[in-house]
């Protein structure tokens, strides 16, 4: 039932130009910096990519030019989220044919399903594709919990392999290993419990952060698996301020600023996101611009 994903996996971020059109090769660049510094694979079209801002041809675009620059050095995952499940079978079948490596599977967006309806949203994705899915379980945000009574509906489902936990309580990860077992492979969604997530046995990270600060990142998990969780720690605890950007609701154009300020992108986002403006802009800027000043030494081993 294995994937094979393991490690940091930044959700990449989507670059756009002064006149919000797509930059691809902004985007390529981003995207190929990141696996450079080491990361494990890249999501790519996450909340941090602007999914649901991008047109259909616009998304099939940015994952095509992905396949291209990341040339198969670490695996691609797509997030699909549409608003009906007839785009997201949609979607599956060409990231497929575009050569993605996998799927992020989010709830149809804005309406918010019954379990019933939920379960055969999944189903019927995951039996249009062979590719392997991630569910991506987030609470807060998309106001759906994927529950046991869910998951145990999906057990059967051969391709769907993975759970992107990203509910705030870290319990949830050994509550899904106590009911599960390995069906399912766990990754920590949540920037601020991630430390927490691998401690209790996922196999990565899917991060925000790690866009603006990816050495750090890899470092982190690299410390993870080694078992030596006094690095891990200093180095979560330097991180920790930044990592609470994510639980935030303007954590795309609070991550998109840190990108800028560390010369990795740009922080134009589409409406009716808006950059940072006032209090909160200098309050991200000072946070990022503290981080940068305090970077804590590393031990350079990439994550196994």
């Amino acid at each position: 039932m294995s994937t094979g994903w393991h490690g940091v996996f930044p959700a990449v971020t989507t670059q756009f130009r002064e006149d919000m059109s797509v930059d691809i090769d902004d985007t390529q660049r981003v995207q190929d910096a990141l696996v450079k510094d080491g990361v494990n694979g890249l999501i790519v079209m996450g909340t941090c990519g602007e999914n649901n801002s991008l047109d259909p041809e616009e998304k099939r675009t940015i994952l095509k030019a992905a396949v291209e620059v990341v040339a198969g050095r670490v695996p691609v995952i797509t997030g699909v989220s549409e608003f009906d499940t007839r785009r997201a079978i949609a979607y599956a079948r060409d990231a497929e044919k575009l050569g993605a490596d996998g799927l992020m599977l989010l709830p149809a967006m804005v309406y918010v399903p019954k379990p019933e309806e939920l379960i055969a949203h999944f189903k019927a994705v995951a039996e249009a594709t062979s590719l392997p899915i991630m569910l991506y379980n987030n609470p807060p945000a998309y106001r759906v919990n994927i529950g046991y009574d869910v998951l145990q509906a999906l057990e059967g489902v051969a391709n769907i392999k993975a759970v992107k936990e990203s509910a705030p309580d870290p319990r949830r990860f050994t509550d899904l290993f106590n009911v599960f077992g390995d069906r399912f492979e766990l990754f920590a969604g949540l920037d601020d419990v991630a430390l927490e997530g691998l401690m209790l046995g996922a196999k990565g990270w899917v991060s925000g952060l790690t866009s603006a600060f990816p050495e750090e990142s890899v470092q982190l998990v690299a410390a993870a698996d080694r078992g030596d969780w006094e690095e891990a720690r200093r180095i979560y605890r330097w991180f920790m301020p930044l990592l609470h950007l994510d639980a935030e609701h303007d954590l795309v154009q609070s991550i998109k600023l840190a990108e800028q300020i560390m010369g990795r992108g740009s922080e134009r986002v589409r409406m009716p996101r808006m950059p940072l403006t006032g209090a909160r802009r200098a309050e991200v800027t000072a946070m990022v611009e503290k981080a940068a000043a305090t970077r804590p030494s590393l031990t350079k081993a990439r994550a196994a």
